[in-house]
């Protein structure tokens, strides 16, 4: 079973890849259980809970998904 350190240098490498912010990579996996597939989906389709879990994590009032900008006050 991979470790806390092992999961973070995952998820940043998976958040570098894909021009996502790491606060939004973390929340998308943390609702995946860590099942990179299932993280895949989700970051593919979106998800509402993933954006307010990854809010949560950060004072910043922009988020990257993809291409795309998340606003704080948006979500």
């Amino acid at each position: 079973m991979p470790n806390q350190q092992s999961k973070a240098h995952r998820v940043g490498e998976w958040a570098s890849l894909r021009n996502t912010s790491p606060e939004i990579a973390e929340a998308i996996f943390e609702v995946a259980n860590y099942d990179e597939k299932e993280a895949e989906r989700i970051w593919e389709e979106g998800s509402d809970d993933v954006l307010e879990r990854a809010f949560q994590k950060t004072d910043k009032d922009e988020l990257f998904w993809g291409e795309q900008t998340i606003e704080r006050k948006n979500v």
